[in-house]
């Protein structure tokens, strides 16, 4: 079982920044046994995959409407999987969750998008 708490939502206006926290506890696995994502729901939209992150060598997947702008990163000693958000838009607007995989590519996680173990969210509003 993996539990995660989601922190660093808000509201933020255009062209601001935000920094999304993931904390991850288990009672049987470390951290860096899983594969982790931020995905995103917007209202009345499918759920969408932002970006994913190796296990332990710190490859990564970003869509493309987010590429150049959201930077993932893990700290595997503190259990904890982050995504700085830059420059943001509008249509970022939604509710933001980390996931955990165990056996699939991060390309695969992102894009279905699939996972094991999902967070409760943290809302993210992009409004002037």
């Amino acid at each position: 079982q993996l539990h995660f708490v989601e922190s660093g939502g808000g509201l933020v206006q255009p062209g601001g920044s935000l920094r999304l926290s993931c904390e991850a506890s288990s009672l049987t696995l470390d951290l860096d046994f899983w594969q982790i994502g931020w995905f995103r729901q917007a209202p009345g939209k499918e759920r969408e995959g932002v970006s994913c992150i190796h296990s332990t060598d710190g490859s990564t997947y970003y869509t493309d409407s987010v590429k150049g702008r959201f930077t993932i990163s893990r700290d595997n000693a503190k259990n904890t999987v982050y995504l700085q958000m830059n420059s943001l838009k509008p249509e970022d607007t939604a509710v933001y969750f980390c996931a955990a995989a165990a056996a699939l590519t991060i390309q695969r996680m992102c894009r279905t998008p699939l996972a094991d173990y999902w967070g409760q969210g943290t809302q993210v509003t992009v409004s002037s």
